[in-house]
């Protein structure tokens, strides 16, 4: 018995040693499989693209430049008259008006009609009035929420949907303690001889004067819609937008409809050099949002004698964790961004051919969990890896209120910017994960986003404030006449031909969120450009400004796509 005992492991271990290897065999086989049609597809992919260079240019085709068929001396007049400097400087000294008028937004603002921060507003409106003689006799005004400034100019034809400009009346507020960091006063509305300075200078009352400045010129010049125009100007797009955007969109939907307007253009993105080429870019997407308040409460007591790990410990070495366990690049293949690269293949000198041996086989991605081209695509820095990864920044924290007493409740605020393809949701498990691994260390409960009430020893996770999806994508097509083809035979009329126009995405959000259910069709989209001046013109920040220039061209954008858009037959 002892004997047969001792024998029986033996011949299972040789079974299990068997397993083991067919296992491994297998893995082996599988990892080879998958290298092979790795291969087979790039290699492929690599031939096709070589001998089908018309395939290549057709994944980002180019639209002719686009220009108004009807036509008349007082137009003529009116494009020469934009062109000319005279124009150049009346409209650098109404922008210079606008920037003067301090709309600042602030977080802590109270109700409208309490709090009396918001009364600058009224001067803003009344700017504009003053102003724009010509808009105030022919267009409709609606106040919406008391702000709101919702502008009409009724077509003739009711049955073509209307265009909706947008822009935003309020700035970031200036801090006291900048002043005088700036070049020129923040609310100067300096013009140097070539940038126009101040708070509001690029973000974003060059768009809204751009605007009203078309909408006057083409009253001026006995233009007559088909299409009717809308212009919807939100007052507190820099705190969310909930009482300009969120009640104009509103309004808007209540008139016309779900999917009721042709199109939408609001601020956005702009005009990049990139690859040898230059891309026109307007913003077709936007990412989620997601801000996550964490709350550790810990017993508290007085700090000569602390314990081993009190609640700043404890949320610092969870902060920690989240810092450690970032998300990884991911091109979903939605997001835009891979249009950009497909532009770049298809058309830029210096595209990197790393990038252009990754693109033809990515929508495959046989046996990969990595995203290899998004990897490679996001070392061009964090400015491109956050178009398509999702961030993750621990922005505001608060702990502890003596320095005797241990804290009891610690918060921090993380604030999260969504990848198109992902969702809040995958944000919010994630966070749960971590938390639950900090909280079994420490032996706390983890109510996480649900309506419980904070107890002692506990690490608490809530939503703070809205909750948002990546916005939807809008359609690109440029085959037929689109909204999208309009937009770029516009922007290719202005600057020319060897202007490239592919589509963007957004890692902030504009008040286009409200609007999503008014169209599909959302462009995200600053129209000036000055070869010149590069960046964002400082915005939000120190010594913002635009170039005369931009704004100029900003301008003819403008009414060149009003005239467009009343011409184009999307049907």
């Amino acid at each position: 018995m002892y004997e047969k005992e001792s024998l029986l492991p033996q011949p299972q271990t040789a079974v299990s040693r068997g397993r083991s290897r067919s296992l491994w065999a297998l893995c082996a086989q599988i990892t080879l499989f998958c290298l092979l049609i790795k291969i087979s597809l790039d290699a492929f992919f690599s031939t096709r693209e070589r001998h089908q260079p018309s395939e290549v240019l057709a994944k980002c085709p180019q639209v002719k430049p686009l220009f108004p068929s009807r036509a008349s001396p007082r137009l003529s007049k009116m494009d020469d008259y934009i062109g000319s400097p005279k124009f150049l400087n009346e409209t650098v000294a109404r922008m210079a008006g606008a920037i003067q008028t301090p709309s600042e937004s602030y977080d802590d603002l109270g109700p409208i009609g309490e709090d009396a921060r918001w009364d600058i507003m009224f001067d803003f409106a009344a700017y504009l009035e003053k102003t724009f003689p010509l808009i105030r006799r022919t267009l409709t005004l609606e106040r919406v929420n008391t702000h709101g400034l919702l502008y009409t100019w009724q077509g003739s034809d009711e049955t073509l949907s209307p265009t909706v400009l947008m822009a935003h009346q309020d700035v970031v507020p200036v801090a006291e303690s900048t002043v005088g960091q700036w070049t020129h006063p923040p609310f100067s509305g300096f013009f140097d001889g070539r940038y126009i300075w101040g708070r509001g200078s690029s973000d974003c009352k060059n768009n809204l004067i751009g605007i009203m400045e078309a909408v006057e010129l083409l009253i001026d010049a006995g233009f007559e819609p088909k299409r009717t125009l809308i212009l919807s100007f939100g007052f507190d797009e820099e705190i969310s937008g909930a009482q300009g955007a969120g009640h104009l969109a509103k309004a808007l939907i209540s008139r016309y409809g779900k999917g009721g307007a042709a199109v939408i253009v609001d601020e956005g993105a702009g005009t990049a050099s990139i690859w040898g080429s230059t891309f026109a870019l307007p913003g077709v997407a936007e990412k989620g949002y997601i801000d996550v308040e964490i709350i550790v409460r810990m017993p508290g007591g007085h700090s000569s004698i602390p314990p081993a790990h009190n609640g700043i410990g404890v949320m610092s070495e969870l902060i920690t964790m989240i810092e450690a366990n970032p998300y990884e690049p991911h091109l979903y293949s939605d997001n835009p961004y891979i249009d950009l690269l497909e532009c770049g293949a298809a058309h830029s000198p210096h595209f990197p051919s790393k990038l252009k041996k990754l693109l033809p086989s990515h929508r495959v991605k046989a046996c990969s969990k990595k995203d290899n081209l998004a990897l490679e695509a996001a070392k061009a820095g964090d400015g491109v890896k956050y178009l398509f990864t999702t961030s993750v920044a621990p922005d505001i924290i608060s702990g502890g209120v003596k320095s005797n007493a241990l804290p009891e409740r610690t918060t921090v605020l993380v604030d999260h910017r969504v990848n198109v393809g992902e969702h809040p949701s995958d944000v919010q498990a994630k966070l749960v994960k971590l938390a639950e691994q900090v909280a079994e260390k420490y032996n706390l409960t983890v109510h996480a986003f649900n309506d419980e009430p904070e107890i002692p020893r506990s690490i608490t996770l809530k939503s703070a404030g809205r909750v948002l999806e990546p916005a939807p994508v809008t359609p690109t097509s440029a085959g037929e006449t689109t909204p999208y083809s309009v937009l770029s035979g516009t922007t290719r009329a202005l600057y020319g031909e060897k202007l490239l126009v592919a589509p963007g995405i957004m890692t902030g959000n504009t008040d286009t969120k409200y609007y999503w259910e008014l169209t599909r069709h959302i462009f995200r989209y600053n129209p000036g450009w000055d070869p010149g001046q590069e960046g964002l013109g400082n915005v939000h920040t120190v010594d913002e400004k635009i170039s005369a220039s931009t704004h100029a061209d900003g301008v003819k954008w403008y009414s060149l796509f009003i005239r467009n858009m009343d011409e184009a037959d999307l049907s």
